[in-house]
């Protein structure tokens, strides 16, 4: 395990790795951004605010274009990945919380224990399915991460990261990341546990949280 230097003022709700560089979407009313950051020191590259009436969400990366969830606002922003310019917006309903990507389709979490489906180019829904384990809902679902055919998701307000056959909804494992908060130190100031990224290069993850001073490369076993 290794870390990496994290923004501490970042509220992370989204965090994608692409081409050596961090993509991150970040909450709080009036604070949110979508920002381009450097790994290595943490220095964000470029951020575009998103605007005092915007509480930002999960963030993907769909092509060259960037697809940002808003919590409450029905508002999906899609920016230009490489100038964050924006390029639009999609509307839904509900909230939005997780966003990933498999080939065929976008994976979108709300807060429950309810998985949507939505195409990768018009967003318009495709169905979904619920996540359960040993037969009941799992709510809460937050953070997503696409990797092959499962997903990673947080579980806000846990330090547990749950591994989704999105197929079935069924969980097929789970990961107790607390051992992270003892990493940290000290733990005055910082939030939960929010931010995955995957590398498939060489198959490790990047874990944090918001408001963590630092960013953990990781190999997760099941």
């Amino acid at each position: 395990m290794s870390s990496l230097p994290h923004d501490p003022q970042a509220f992370t709700q989204g965090l994608v790795l692409r081409d050596g560089v961090f993509y991150e979407s970040t909450g709080l009313y009036g604070e949110s951004t979508v920002r381009i950051v450097d790994p290595g020191t943490g220095r964000v590259i470029r951020s575009r605010n998103l605007g005092q009436e915007f509480f930002g969400e999960g963030l993907e990366m769909v092509g060259d274009r960037l697809i940002q969830l808003t919590w409450k606002e029905g508002t999906a922003f899609i920016w230009d990945a490489e100038t964050l310019a924006p390029l639009g917006a999609f509307s839904y309903e509900g909230e939005g919380w997780g966003l990933c990507a498999q080939a065929d389709r976008l994976i979108m979490s709300d807060g429950s224990s309810w998985l949507t489906f939505r195409d990768r180019t018009t967003f318009e829904p495709l169905g979904g399915v619920e996540v359960r384990r040993a037969g009941e809902p799992v709510e809460r679902i937050n953070e997503l991460e696409c990797v092959e055919d499962l997903v990673y998701a947080n579980v806000w307000q846990t330090e547990e990261i749950v591994i989704i056959d999105p197929g079935t909804g069924m969980v097929v494992g789970q990961i107790d990341a607390s051992s992270l908060l003892d990493r940290l130190g000290s733990t005055d100031g910082i939030d939960v546990l929010n931010g995955i990224a995957y590398d498939p290069e060489d198959q490790s993850f990047y874990l944090t949280g918001k408001l963590w001073p630092e960013i953990f490369q990781v190999r997760l076993t099941r």
